[in-house]
């Protein structure tokens, strides 16, 4: 169905049953990702599942808590990295952006072929997932790439590392012009003690459901992927809706404490520089630092002015 939300992004959690649901429309925060780093088609794609993969990851977390996940199959594209938080920000990158890699065969439904991401990630490596909820240190997890189409990889992650049965559909449509054309996913979950028939269910609904990509182009919007997948279950629950965002937290007093980790020499040369700038490798700003700021920020990291 199209309903109210599907002018934006924006993130469903429902239930039914035995099983529970997390379903999200990401196009226009995938887009603006995929635009601050210059991705070209096969980054943009993995970017852009990750960073939906990690709301979805986040979404049955707590205020304040956030996790991140980065995979590394060894592949051209290097790292793909995302955080995210339950309130609906999210932010990645993609170490090289600029990979281009044929695209794989076209087919009757697909007739410029599958973007190639598996092709990009690799298949030699890790998928690793961290949650901060509070503790001195971060959960963390990994279990190893098995297809490098990142759903299907975390997918195995939730499977292997925390023990959790889950099926992750993930989906970015790019166009011609390097437009995002639509982007999304949806994270599914029998509850504990399922019956068959519930389970049974949503296995037949799985291999028949079109690509998530394909459904939020035709107008589905969140709701929408949910009841497609929920097909034949009496009674769904939408508990929340929660819109969603590209949001960078990066900030010029962070990179200041960042520049003040440097060592005394690195630091003496960026005063003999006069300059410095700096960029974050998450959203693409740029700070940029005087002679001044950072003669600054060295006699504060050598302890000679107390702020």
């Amino acid at each position: 169905m199209k309903g109210e939300f599907d002018t934006k992004d924006h993130l469903i959690k429902a239930t039914a049953e035995d099983v529970r649901v997390f379903a999200a429309v990401t196009t226009d925060l995938v887009r603006d990702g995929v635009k601050r780093h210059d991705c070209y088609p096969v980054a943009a794609a993995a970017l852009g599942r990750t960073m939906t993969g990690a709301l979805l990851f986040a979404a049955n977390l707590k205020n304040k808590e956030a996790v991140t996940i980065k995979i590394n199959g060894g592949g051209a594209l290097g790292s793909i990295v995302a955080d995210a938080v339950p309130e609906g920000f999210v932010r990645g990158y993609v170490t090289n952006p600029h990979v281009d890699l044929p695209a794989k065969s076209p087919t009757e439904s697909n007739p410029h072929g599958k973007i190639d991401v598996a092709g990009g990630v690799g298949r030699n490596g890790l998928v690793t997932v961290n949650r901060f909820t509070g503790l001195k240190e971060p959960i963390t997890g990994s279990a190893e790439i098995v297809s490098g189409e990142i759903a299907e990889d975390l997918t195995n992650y939730l499977a292997t590392s925390e023990q959790t049965p889950s099926s992750v559909g993930l989906g970015v449509l790019v166009g011609k012009d390097l437009d995002i054309i639509s982007a999304g996913g949806f994270l599914i979950q029998p509850l504990p003690n399922a019956s068959d028939s519930s389970i049974t269910k949503l296995e037949n609904n799985l291999k028949t459901i079109d690509p998530v990509s394909t459904m939020i182009e035709n107008g589905l919007d969140a709701e929408g992927i949910i009841r497609e997948l929920l097909k034949g279950f009496d009674q769904i629950n939408i508990l929340s809706t929660t819109d969603l965002a590209f949001r960078c937290h990066c900030s010029k007093r962070r990179i200041e404490d960042t520049l003040m980790t440097l060592t005394e020499k690195d630091l003496n040369n960026l005063v003999e520089d006069g300059k410095a700038e700096v960029v974050c490798q998450f959203c693409g700003k740029k700070y940029q630092f005087s002679k001044e700021e950072l003669v600054a920020l060295r006699n504060v990291g050598l302890g000679k002015v107390h702020l």
